[in-house]
């Protein structure tokens, strides 16, 4: 490992495991845990649970069981130097006499980026940086993206038979995975900041689009449904306050519905109005609306429509592909994906860390998209 040992990486490992715990709940913040050694022994340890609460570095230095003068602290992600609703932490870490500093990753928010490795070097803290790095944006990959590429993180979720239906002639869709895959989903969509479909998919599925987790009790995803001609029926499930989180509604620019447009404000829920052609939004246009929102990670789970134009413009960055031993055969083929397609082999979209799990009789594959 060069410059790092194993005992690094080992509290180093600790400190990623610790934020991973309070996935989806820290929004707009990363994930964050920090590991404190004196001795090779861990004397304190915390992690940032939720925005508005301490970070991972006051909560570790909260817990310590011992003088931390002359410790060394390990973190997933670069400490902050500018107050927001919390202090910063690389000054506390100064005042607690840290002596070194070992950190995954900077952090890639501009207002931080560097700032803080530099006062800590600048305050005579040894820092080394790099270590688990891989690890380390992927655990945080929705923040690295938002502030990085100025979207949301996208991912594209679908289910499907094995001969490539998404539902039967007769629109029969419910359920073509099983209830372990639709449970993994839903862990998914608690890490999840929106649930985003098009407005087919509300008309035909009537979904609900929330967490649905037993004991569930963390913040639900923004549910937001892309609609050229605001269609959607005020009854729909998605739009239900007691059944998850605000609605966004994406529609044209220049839909006159305005009657429609009021009661769904009044209602609660956000329109937003969006460049359109034809009633087709501009996909870009949506990505936007949905940073503008503060919105880093949103999950898109139908219609083919809609995916198509994410995947002809390379606007997606995971893809989740659920595969069920069925076989319904059928006249009416609906792709995840339409479109014109691809000619040739050699130019298909490949995807890259793959992982295949099996739930139940159910296969999962996960892919990053190949940049």
């Amino acid at each position: 490992m060069g410059r790092f040992t194993k005992q690094d990486e080992q509290y180093m490992r600790r400190a990623l495991e610790l934020a991973r715990e309070h996935l989806g709940q820290t929004h707009p913040n990363p994930v964050v845990g920090c590991v404190i050694v004196k001795e090779d022994r861990i004397i304190g340890e915390g992690a940032h649970t939720k925005a508005g609460r301490p970070h991972a570095e006051i909560e570790a230095l909260k817990n310590v069981k011992e003088d931390p003068r002359g410790a060394k602290v390990y973190l997933n992600l670069e400490p902050c130097t500018h107050k927001g609703r919390t202090p910063p932490c690389a000054p506390k870490l100064i005042e607690a006499g840290i002596r070194e500093a070992v950190i995954a990753m900077e952090d890639p928010n501009p207002i931080v980026h560097g700032r803080g490795i530099k006062a800590l070097r600048d305050a005579g803290v040894r820092v080394k940086t790099g270590l688990m790095e891989d690890e380390a944006r992927v655990l945080n990959e929705a923040f690295v993206t938002y502030h990085t590429k100025n979207r949301p993180f996208i991912v594209v979720k679908w289910a499907m038979t094995l001969d490539g239906r998404m539902s039967s002639d007769s629109g029969s869709s419910k359920w073509i995975s099983n209830n372990t895959s639709r449970e993994y989903v839903h862990r998914i969509r608690s890490q999840m900041d929106a649930i985003m479909v098009g407005i087919g998919t509300v008309i035909k599925d009537n979904p609900r689009l929330n967490v649905r987790l037993d004991g569930y009790e963390g913040r639900q995803p923004h549910r937001v449904i892309v609609d050229g001609f605001l269609r959607i029926p005020l009854r729909s499930r998605c739009l239900q306050l007691d059944g998850g989180g605000p609605a966004l509604i994406l529609t044209g620019a220049s839909t006159r519905l305005e009657r429609r447009k009021r009661a769904l404000r009044e209602f609660g829920h956000t329109v937003l109005e969006c460049k359109s052609k034809h009633g087709f939004i501009d996909v870009y246009e949506i990505f936007q609306k949905l940073h503008d929102a503060n919105i880093q990670s949103v999950m898109i789970e139908g219609g083919s429509q809609l995916q198509t134009s994410i995947f002809e413009e390379g606007l997606f960055d995971k893809l989740i592909c659920f595969i069920a031993p069925k076989i319904i055969g059928g006249r009416n083929m609906r792709n995840p994906i339409e479109g014109g397609g691809i000619e040739d082999m050699k130019n298909a979209i490949e995807l890259e860390q793959i992982v295949i799990r099996n739930f139940e009789d159910d296969v999962c594959i996960e892919g990053y998209r190949i940049n």
